[in-house]
């Protein structure tokens, strides 16, 4: 049996059947170009919707039923579907179109869904959380640092579904980047699925080497000079947002070790091999992010001892005070008590001897407490 053969049984619209369902949503949808948004009649979540062939952008489909009836007569190819937070009625159509199992549909529509990968059929559905670094002008214990997205991938023989949520993320760049290389897109829609996951994995590294120099600036304000006076509050954000990163980076190690290591139909083993350098960098970024945690913890901590070791200062200035004060206040009071018969009370010299004696004995504790290092 031919390549295109295989390809058709695989997709099941190889038969006359399949073509009739793509010509029946044809039928049911206007055909206009999915390429300008604003006019898609999938709503306003449609980006782009290409076709490759050999790796080579294919400009004259850009309708999507015509482009999903071309690639699957030719059994060569792909469709590249991308959109933006579409809503049930934008994606029913789509869903319909490409056989998607309804639960992935769902995880797609209403996004919030952690790291993973799973198979529907002849279908891989993955699902990557974007990260981005928020720049600010001063670390505050208010401040946003990392702000999260998610990144929805289907997967087919010749298809490929992107579903982006999330403020950031765009995969424009990427679409560039690897229509300049054909070679690599000729290998088809896993080719795709390698370079987003890459693309997710360099954000992480991007953000960590980030997020280290706010630890750095965290870390020189507390062991400064009045590092005791420093704002706790801005250790306690810091350990906030570095939780919000790793629950994006960690729950990906295991979906990643199973398109290295397990067999995927729609995954080449020679893909795979790429797939082991995305692991790679990825356990990179696990291993900066709990390095970055323990850091964090040795701050807080030490920031504490150094609020105790102040507070302990603090007593022991107090204390010697008092101390000092103690000798007028007690000498005062003996002789406030108002009695008739009390020594030196009507002599002559006994205000200033009063009054020198304790004078010295001041004199003597102060020095004696700042010999101790108390003042």
């Amino acid at each position: 049996m031919t390549m295109a053969g295989n390809l058709r049984k695989v997709t099941g619209l190889g038969r006359v059947g399949g073509l009739r369902r793509v010509a029946r949503l044809a039928r049911r949808l206007p055909r206009v170009d999915l390429n300008h948004h604003a006019r898609s009649p999938l709503g306003s979540s449609v980006v782009n919707c290409v076709t490759y062939e050999d790796g080579a952008r294919v400009p004259e489909c850009s309708d999507l039923f015509s482009a999903v009836e071309r690639v699957r007569k030719k059994g060569e190819g792909f469709v590249w579907l991308g959109l933006h937070e579409p809503t049930d009625t934008e994606f029913a159509g789509i869903a319909e179109l490409f056989d998607l199992h309804p639960l992935a549909v769902e995880d797609a529509v209403e996004a919030h869904q952690r790291p993973k990968v799973e198979r529907y059929g002849e279908t891989l559905f993955a699902v990557f959380k974007t990260v981005c670094y928020v720049e600010h002008e001063k670390l505050t214990a208010t401040s946003e640092v990392v702000d999260t997205g998610e990144i929805m991938v289907f997967l087919g023989e010749d298809f490929v579904i992107t579903v982006r949520h999330g403020r950031h993320g765009s995969l424009g760049p990427l679409r560039e980047g690897l229509e300049a290389a054909p070679h690599q897109l000729a290998k088809g829609p896993a080719a795709v699925l390698h370079a987003i996951a890459d693309h997710v994995v360099d954000d992480y590294l991007n953000v960590t080497d980030a997020v280290q120099g706010d630890i750095d600036q965290v870390e020189a304000d507390v062991f400064a000079e009045n590092g005791a006076r420093a704002d706790p509050g801005r250790i306690y954000q810091m350990k906030r947002e570095l939780l919000e990163l790793k629950r994006a980076v960690v729950p990906l190690g295991r979906p990643m070790e199973e398109l290295t290591t397990r067999p995927i139909r729609v995954i080449a083993p020679e893909i795979q091999a790429y797939f082991r350098d995305v692991l790679d960098h990825l356990m990179r970024a696990k291993e900066q992010i709990a390095a970055f945690d323990e850091l964090l913890n040795s701050i807080l901590q030490a920031h504490l001892a150094q609020v105790t070791v102040a507070q302990n200062e603090d007593m022991r200035k107090i204390t010697a005070w008092a101390a000092v004060i103690a000798v007028p206040t007690m000498v005062c009071g003996v002789y406030g008590m108002n009695f008739d018969h009390m020594p030196e009370l009507h002599w002559r010299f006994g205000y200033p001897l009063v009054i020198g004696v304790i004078s010295v004995a001041c004199l003597v504790l102060y020095r004696g407490f700042r010999r101790n290092g108390w003042l």
